[in-house]
C-alpha cells in the first residue's frame, strides 16, 4: 500500500475565511473548495496541502489528518484485525473517496482515504 498524501485538517466556523490568509499570505492555491471543506495546496508541490473544514453534525467526530493511501480497503481490514476504534464505518462518499475515520493511540482521529475511480 501507498501513502499518497497526508493533509493536516484546520477545524473553523467559516472556511472561506481562510482563504486570503492561506492564499495571499502563504501563496497556496485552492485545489479544493465544497463550501464546508476548503483544500490549499502549494503550486509547486501539489501533495503539499492543509484543509480548512467547518465542523457538522455528520459524521459526530471531526479528523484532525487525512491520509490518502492507494488501496483503503486493505488499510481497514488491517485497522480491524488490529482491534483499532473505527469512528466512522468505511463509507463510498457522493463526492468520490472512500473513507474511514480511526482512532490513533494518541487519540486523535484520521479520515484514511482513497478515490474511487470513475467517481
Amino acid at each position: 500500500m501507498t501513502i499518497r498524501r497526508i493533509v493536516p485538517l484546520i477545524e473553523a466556523a467559516d472556511p472561506a475565511a481562510s482563504r486570503a490568509f492561506y492564499v495571499d499570505v502563504l501563496g497556496l492555491e485552492v485545489a479544493m473548495d465544497m463550501g464546508w471543506i476548503v483544500t490549499f495546496a502549494s503550486p509547486s508541490n501539489a501533495t503539499a496541502q492543509l484543509s480548512v473544514m467547518r465542523r457538522s453534525a455528520e459524521p459526530a467526530v471531526a479528523p484532525d489528518i487525512s491520509v490518502e493511501v492507494s488501496d483503503v480497503d486493505a488499510c481497514h481490514a488491517r485497522a480491524v484485525s488490529q482491534g483499532c476504534s473505527i469512528v466512522y464505518p468505511l463509507t463510498d462518499e457522493p463526492w468520490g473517496v472512500r473513507r474511514f475515520f480511526v482512532r490513533e493511540p494518541n487519540g486523535r482521529v484520521i479520515n484514511v482515504l482513497s478515490h474511487r475511480t470513475g467517481a
